[in-house]
């Protein structure tokens, strides 16, 4: 008040217009920070409003309604903080438009991205980029200042939300986590009492927008989790980069010594995106592939030799086969069994879990009761690759074995239980995949963080756990066709996710109890069917007892005929936590999913994805007039269908439907 009576009282004395004088006043202030800023998404329908005062403060909102408010950003380093009291240099608007061709097409070969783009340039030799698209908002920290390192001791990524919002977690207490988490549904008020969560969070305005939150272009820097905070706010938080390690059993180490910082890396470098994938149609937030268009392009070269596909897996019925004429169990004649039924229809790998090797610790010494060069050539006679199981800590300790492996004519690895994302981990990942890749083996990390845009430049990373996978219902039930009806909208919306479904034994939660010899799943025949439609994965497993698939000869037919590879993804019907129904073309065929929670649900689908004028064959498998009761009930059903042609499916409780439809003139 002193001051604006000591400038009304100079305005008497010298004659001066009082607005000059104010607006004088406010440059000295806010106006020589920068102002506010504003960026449109191409279509106009989304909004960024940045604010350059003590802090960046960012608002974004979607046709005129605010889904975060006055939000912030800061990158803390040893010696300056960026973001703090923010000096802006230049500031320069810009477009992208353009089409990509993706490598390894695991949801559209080709890849619009197109958005409107701010970078502005601060004092202190950085910058902050802000990118909107028609379907989400994405912002990033620059740092161009010479080749030392830095120590980032914090970022700060606060949300502000407006009010209180819906959100779906996965909450944790401890930054060693396999990321297995089943999701909780919460609200921005009381999430601080749920300690931190892993990414992606959902979060939902109730007011037809929802935002799916995650990071993309995830190098040399540790992963972002975000904790509750007071007045409906999220605050990040971060490993500390580990210094010192001790023993801690064959498949791990223990942290005994963190720095002060998060990171050290580059003094010039692009940091991570915090992105905002927005929808206001749940469809939207499947088919939205910000994560893969804001990381960086592939940096392998030729990928030719990256093979993605099916696989037969052992672990989760513990090659415990019947059936046979042999004793079965982790020796060579049950894995000559693996390799005759991958043969047999057509699946391109087997994998060797634990137990293929005499030791964890030892990846070159076979069990003796397995001759894996018997193993290894046997297959090739049958067309048929092997992929064996690692833990991290042997493939660290031995990083010569994937020249060895490529020698023996071992086409991947599943490596496992690293179960931490601080950046020394983070670059784990990065460093394992770059030498693989040298001897063209492929990746599958199981005990893993989520999907954030590596297996972009890294297109050998085939698939990443990260989930509460079928694996999780031995002895525990917990992948719920409730928790698995978020994945398309939460884990799987961000890449692809190693679920390992394929269950040939099926039962309603009531009737749930599964073994290691006898493991069965929740969800119908069909909903088993549907999975390897909806899910999305560069490595596809088939999980169950081949005695089963072979048995279920028409059901096995189906599952292996469904690519893992895809032209074209639409997104037909959407509900997150609900149901999720979609269309997926390889070629010239179309195969459709679909999935429900434990309600049953009837659908309409317009077959207009079709092409006009041509006749199909559809080849459908349903839920059977009993699967409300007895979960492996279904019906096979084939009819001619065409373009225009609106089919009615109906979903038991814990149901699904899947179907391939094939041009025939």
């Amino acid at each position: 008040m002193k001051r604006l009576d000591f400038t009304l009282n100079l305005c008497k004395i010298v004659k001066f217009p009082l607005v000059i004088i104010l607006v004088g006043l406010l440059s000295g202030s806010v106006f020589a920070k920068g102002g506010i800023q504003e960026l449109m998404s191409p279509d106009n329908s989304i909004k960024v409003r940045i604010e350059l005062a003590d802090k960046i403060y960012y608002s974004i909102s979607a046709n005129n309604f605010l889904l975060t408010e006055k939000s912030y950003l800061n990158l803390k380093l040893k010696d300056q903080t960026l973001g703090e009291n923010p000096r802006l240099s230049t500031k320069k608007y810009s477009s992208i438009n353009e089409q990509i061709d993706r490598k390894i097409p695991l949801r559209n070969a080709v890849v619009d991205n197109h958005c409107n783009v701010l970078l502005l340039k601060f004092k202190g030799n950085y910058s902050v980029e802000f990118r909107a698209y028609n379907d989400g908002v994405a912002y990033r920290f620059i740092r161009s200042m010479g080749d030392k390192n830095i120590e980032v001791l914090d970022e700060e990524v606060h949300l502000q939300f407006p009010s209180t919002f819906d959100a779906v977690l996965s909450p944790t207490r401890s930054f060693k986590t396999s990321y297995e988490i089943s999701y909780v549904e919460s609200n921005t008020a009381d999430a601080r009492e749920l300690d931190k969560s892993t990414l992606p969070i959902l979060i939902d305005s109730k007011q037809d927008f929802k935002i799916l939150f995650s990071e993309a272009d995830l190098f040399d820097y540790p992963c972002l989790f975000m904790k509750g905070a007071d007045g409906n706010a999220m605050n990040s938080t971060f490993p500390k980069c580990p210094l010192e390690f001790g023993e801690d059993g064959d498949r791990s180490l223990k942290i005994i010594k963190e720095a002060n910082y998060i990171a050290k890396t580059a003094g010039s470098r692009n940091f991570p995106w915090r992105v905002f994938m927005i929808s206001s149609d749940d469809k939207q937030i499947f088919e939205n592939e910000m994560i893969f268009k804001l990381s960086r392009p592939n940096e392998l070269g030729d990928t030719d030799w990256i093979k993605p596909g099916q696989v037969s897996w052992e672990w989760w019925h513990d090659a415990r086969l019947y059936g046979v004429d042999f004793k079965s169990g982790y020796n060579l004649e049950s894995y000559k069994y693996y390799i005759d039924f991958a043969s047999d229809f057509g699946i391109p790998y087997i994998i060797m879990d634990e137990g293929w090797a005499k030791s964890t610790r030892d990846p070159y010494t076979p069990n003796p009761t397995i001759d894996l060069f018997e193993l290894i050539k046997y297959g090739q006679s049958k067309n048929v690759k092997i992929v064996l199981w690692l833990t991290w800590l042997t493939v660290e300790n031995n990083i010569d074995l994937f020249k060895t492996f490529s020698e023996w004519g071992i086409a991947g690895v599943k490596i496992d239980f690293m179960d931490r994302s601080d950046q020394w981990m983070v670059n784990y990942y990065e460093r394992i995949a770059r030498e693989a890749a040298k001897y063209h083996l492929f990746v599958d990390y199981h005990g893993a963080f989520k999907p954030a845009g590596m297996e972009r430049a890294l297109p050998n990373i085939l698939s990443y756990e990260g989930i509460v996978g079928m694996e999780q219902n031995i002895g525990g039930g917990r992948a719920t066709t409730k928790n698995n009806a978020y994945l398309p909208f939460i884990r799987n919306a961000v890449g692809p996710a190693d679920f390992t479904p394929g269950a040939m034994n099926s039962v309603h939660p009531e009737d749930y109890k599964s073994t290691r010899t006898n493991p069965v799943s929740i969800g119908t025949r069909a909903y088993q069917l549907a999975l390897y439609v909806t899910l999305e994965s560069g490595i596809q497993m088939l999980a169950d007892n081949p005695f089963y698939y072979y048995r279920e000869r028409e059901c096995t037919e189906f599952i292996t005929s469904v690519p893992v590879l895809w032209d074209e993804t639409r997104v037909l019907e959407a509900k997150a936590g609900e149901y999720f129904v979609v269309a997926k073309r390889s070629k010239n065929k179309w195969f459709v999913g679909a999935i429900t929670d434990t309600q049953p649900r009837s659908f309409k689908l317009n077959l207009d994805f079709l092409n006009e004028g041509a006749t199909y064959k559809m080849t459908a498998f349903q839920d059977g007039v009993n699967a409300n009761v007895q979960a492996m009930d279904y019906k096979k059903i084939t009819k001619n269908v065409s373009s225009g042609e609106t089919i009615e499916i109906d979903l038991a409780r814990d149901g699904g439907w899947a179907a391939v439809i094939e041009q025939v003139k």
